[in-house]
């Protein structure tokens, strides 16, 4: 129940249309600002002059404020107006674009991601929450699936854009995009999205905000640090390790005793939300991480260009709308563990498939891979989300959303930071002594990555007395570097296979057989 039942109905009447639209836009510019940044990390690497462990945070930055806010975003919306939350959650995330699209080194763009991510942290509960409370019981779970469908939308649009500003300006385009599209959402928000809140205003909880971005940000930390060191049992990283789990322990402690917690633990004692959870959230971890692979896979290996990965990638949205907006008929008739489980078996099988890619595979097959990704993607996200909402109380329906979608980010975050770590530790140790035919001061940066091998190789050859002795030995790195990388890849997505496979054993375990009744 909410405050305002009018409004509700007189969307419903009048111009339910023009609001999904909005909400859409809002939700599809913050989903997308992950996705249209993938097709310029190789540019940003060779402008910044980035290492690979300064990419990763480029985007878990935003990731990780992005979901650790979310928990209270979800509160603050359902007590100060969903509406108003939404508006100035778009205007931070305008303004921070801004200033991201202008950064000089790679510490300032991370530092105006992550502002990015506390305005973006907002919009999926606040949008969700409208949707919700905006539908009737019988239209809520098409409602979510078309919301879902354009998230998976952004899987695409973003790089294609993307590729397209590359082509034609400097890489901060993909940053300044977001202006234009900020402006005229909250012009049309103020005069068709109706305000809604929860009857009772919670409070906010700063002992779990600060105790979520903390303990997430060290996890990731050690992750990410300990990928770029491989002395996972340093002082540094299993400090980070521990530290974070430790304080992530603590946090579902003192939140399972707050009055008003950011993160509603009893949520996570319902068997549904909690397998719904953990299967959105272990194919988040292993699309978002999996698509960072593949920005080098497909630019460096196989040489194309940002705005043709950006259509390559365009099977993974198509699928993923698709199979979103049939999502909740599906599981009306067979039920969301069915429904769910086909989904993980589908990601499973393209991430198998992605290992068995060369420098030479016919393209069909990584667009079928990708396909059956999206697939899998929009039945995942599509039915647990109408799942998760059908079991959270209405006026709890921003928090539920905020928790849903927390989650689910921070499987994004740990799946970039994951992955990437994994494929790190993995080029180097087959690249092995290769990069030796460089002076020293180079040696290092071509050994960090494959971005890393290619952007020294690009200062080596604008210093003829460093290219001249080598110039013959080049080609032979290049080939190196790429057969590094493609080992790296392949045992990678091995691992982000084994871990949907993990999801789909705890979704056909608690997910339920029906959806709950309305």
């Amino acid at each position: 129940m909410t405050a305002l039942p009018a409004a509700a109905t007189t969307v419903r009447t009048r111009s339910r249309g023009i609001m999904m639209a909005v909400l859409g836009c809002c939700f599809l510019v913050v989903m997308m600002d992950n996705t249209i940044l993938n097709v310029a990390l190789q540019t940003i690497q060779r402008d910044l002059n980035a290492t690979n462990s300064e990419l990763q945070w480029s985007v878990d930055s935003y990731i990780l404020v992005y979901a650790a806010l979310m928990f209270s975003a979800g509160v603050l919306a359902d007590s100060f107006g969903r509406r108003r939350t939404l508006l100035i959650g778009m205007i931070v995330f305008g303004v921070a674009s801004g200033f991201s699209a202008f950064a000089t080194s790679p510490e300032q763009l991370i530092l105006w991601r992550a502002v990015m991510g506390i305005g973006g942290a907002v919009v999926p509960p606040a949008t969700l929450a409208i949707i919700n409370d905006t539908s009737a019981p019988e239209e809520r779970g098409k409602a979510i699936g078309v919301w879902s469908a354009i998230g998976g939308l952004s899987i695409a649009l973003g790089p294609i854009i993307g590729g397209f500003l590359l082509e034609h300006y400097w890489w901060g385009s993909v940053f300044l995009i977001n202006i234009p599209v900020v402006v005229v959402c909250a012009l049309l928000m103020l005069g068709f999205v109706p305000e809604s809140r929860a009857v009772e205003r919670p409070r906010l909880d700063a002992a779990g905000v600060l105790l979520s971005i903390v303990g997430t940000g060290a996890l990731v930390y050690g992750v990410i640090r300990g990928g770029e060191t491989s002395d996972w049992l340093g002082p540094e990283v299993l400090g980070s390790l521990i530290g974070g789990l430790a304080l992530l322990v603590l946090l579902v402690r003192v939140e399972s005793r707050a009055a008003s917690p950011a993160l509603d633990v009893s949520l996570l004692r319902n068997p549904a939300f909690t397998a719904g959870t953990t299967g959105i959230s272990l194919s988040f971890f292993a699309l978002t991480g999996g698509t960072f692979l593949l920005v080098f896979y497909v630019q460096g290996v196989r040489g194309y260009t940002p705005l043709e990965l950006g259509l390559l990638l365009l099977p993974v949205a198509v699928g993923t709308i698709v199979s979103a907006i049939l999502s909740g008929g599906l599981a009306k008739k067979h039920g969301p563990r069915l429904v769910v489980a086909a989904g993980l078996v589908l990601m499973t099988a393209s991430f198998l498939w992605m290992a068995v890619l060369g420098r030479t595979t016919a393209i069909w097959q990584l667009e079928g891979a990708l396909a059956l990704s999206g697939l899998g993607l929009g039945l995942v996200m599509g039915t647990t989300t109408t799942v998760i909402m059908a079991v959270v109380p209405a006026d709890k329906s921003a928090v539920g959303a905020a928790v849903n979608n927390t989650l689910r980010q921070v499987g994004a975050a740990l799946g970039v930071a994951t992955l990437g770590s994994v494929l790190s530790v993995r080029y180097r140790a087959d690249l092995g002594g290769a990069a030796d035919i460089l002076p020293a001061g180079l040696r290092d940066e071509a050994r960090d990555s494959l971005g890393g091998t290619l952007g020294a190789l690009e200062k080596a050859a604008h210093q003829p007395a460093v290219i001249g002795p080598i110039h013959t030995k080049v080609p032979q790195l290049i080939l190196q570097a790429d057969d590094a990388y493609l080992s790296a890849m392949h045992v990678t997505v091995i691992v982000a296979a084994a871990l949907l496979i993990v999801a789909l054993l705890v979704v056909l375990r608690w997910l339920p057989a029906r959806l709950p009744e309305s």
